[in-house]
């Protein structure tokens, strides 16, 4: 199995939470960008957050119809992907990563889209969906100090392109999340949608969180 370690030596953003402050975490020494280092790795030396960024742009007429009641859509036409996320939540910046939202009174939940540039053309040529998600979890979506535990990956196709989900919890000393994310190649880069929820509202939000983790989908640009 190829080594999926998203992550070079030094300071990153870490993808398991938006609060404002800058974490460590190991790097492997093989990266997904490595095929040719990319102008969004996941590199975050800080966080700017611009206040009340609330808008959300024009999607394709065949994505908007699909919106469900309680959800905005969002598309990128320059890199090729389109997703829903609550009504109500806010959009920030936050560097190293392409787009996040995020709830303004739940800080835990939010969502977010990260790229990094690639040669390959399918995700499955990193390793199946199990050891995958072990690697990014690892490598990637928690810190060393977090307890984590991979409740499910799978795949699944869309018009002929493979995506891995990955549903984990991680354990932090003070709170615990509960994730889904979603991988995918396409357009040159491999991207990481990840959808994060507060484990002590789960039940209340695991309904929206799921819609939002499937209503993921990259298209050609």
């Amino acid at each position: 199995m190829h080594q999926l370690g998203l992550y070079r030596h030094g300071q990153f953003r870490r993808i398991v939470t938006f609060i404002v402050r800058s974490e460590h975490v190991p790097s492997a020494s093989t990266s997904l960008c490595e095929d040719r280092p990319g102008r969004r790795q996941l590199l975050a030396m800080g966080i700017t957050i611009a206040p009340w960024l609330f808008f959300c742009q024009q999607a394709p007429t065949t994505f908007a119809a699909e919106a469900k009641k309680g959800f905005l859509s969002v598309t990128d036409k320059k890199d090729g992907y389109n997703f829903l996320y609550p009504f109500g939540w806010q959009e920030v910046i936050v560097e190293g990563q392409d787009k996040v939202f995020k709830d303004v009174i739940e800080p835990l939940e939010s969502v977010s889209v990260n790229l990094i540039p690639t040669a390959k053309q399918d995700i499955r040529d990193f390793g199946p969906p199990q050891e995958v998600a072990e690697t990014l979890i690892k490598k990637v979506l928690a810190s060393p100090s977090q307890k984590t535990k991979l409740i499910e990956a799978t795949e699944h196709e869309v018009d002929g392109k493979a995506y891995y989900t990955i549903e984990f919890i991680a354990q932090a000393p003070n709170y615990t999340r509960h994730a889904l994310s979603a991988v995918c190649i396409g357009n040159g880069e491999v991207l990481h949608f990840d959808n994060r929820g507060d484990e002590r509202r789960w039940e209340k939000m695991k309904d929206r969180l799921k819609t939002v983790v499937d209503s993921f989908q990259i298209f050609n640009v």
